[in-house]
């Protein structure tokens, strides 16, 4: 493991983030992320996307997390957030889709890595971890 980062949402003060008039936070979220949280109804919506961006938060503390005491690559404040997209299987089991212009940035900082996320409601909270691993090469068998 290189690092591991976690964040908490309070989903009503998210929802509340995301009505705001002429809020922009929506962009945060990749064309697939937008597309399968509109399929919910009502706060079911923000759940989602809280969840959503619960994971996106913990990748980005794992990433700085694993070079302390080095100056962020990215400042927070330049981070494209929809370079980070969430993506389901079929089964509902969530996994980062890092973008390739993102992922060499990370690569680049602390070598070939891959991710474990895992993302939990629960009441008024979503809540996400992701796990940093470094990469290991795999032989067929």
């Amino acid at each position: 493991m290189i690092s591991i980062g976690t964040d908490l949402v309070h989903i009503p003060a998210f929802a509340d983030q995301l009505a705001q008039p002429g809020s922009s936070f929506m962009d945060v979220f990749g064309a697939g992320e937008r597309r399968l949280a509109s399929r919910r109804a009502g706060n079911r919506n923000a759940e989602h996307l809280a969840g959503r961006w619960a994971a996106k938060e913990a990748f980005i503390k794992a990433w700085s997390q694993a070079i302390y005491g080095q100056p962020p690559v990215i400042p927070e404040e330049d981070v494209q957030w929809a370079l980070i997209e969430v993506r389901a299987d079929r089964w509902g089991r969530v996994a980062l889709d890092i973008a390739p212009s993102l992922d060499t940035q990370v690569r680049e900082s602390i070598g070939d890595y891959t991710t474990s996320l895992s993302i939990s409601h629960d009441g008024d909270y979503a809540t996400a971890v992701c796990v940093l691993s470094y990469a290991v090469a795999t032989e067929n068998r």
